[in-house]
């Protein structure tokens, strides 16, 4: 299907809002963070606190419907933006591992 529009991504993003919980790779601790957007390959959340680039974080989302699967991975930041507007960072990261 050819794409009329400036998106041309390999995976189409999909708008969430919910909440997700994530834990650096070296670290005990879990975080909360707020998932704004996910796609194939990747996903966009909200965190608290400024993450290093590069990092491995093991992300969990639990969706408040039922109709959404829950999604538990390994991911690999690959960007990091102060948000525009409010507080927190906006996390871009790459899924390498689906959990069960």
């Amino acid at each position: 299907m050819p794409r009329d529009y400036d998106e041309k991504r390999d995976f189409f993003r999909v708008t969430v809002d919910c909440e997700l919980t994530y834990r650096l790779a070296t670290a005990e601790d879990e975080e909360r963070g707020q998932a704004r957007n996910l796609s194939g390959r990747g996903m966009m959340f909200i965190a608290p606190r400024e993450l290093p680039v590069d990092e491995m974080l093991e992300v969990r989302i639990t969706p408040e419907n039922a109709v959404t699967p829950p999604l538990h991975a390994m991911v690999k930041i690959v960007r990091v933006d102060k948000q525009r507007r409010g507080d927190g960072y906006e996390i871009g990261a790459v899924i390498k591992q689906v959990l069960d």
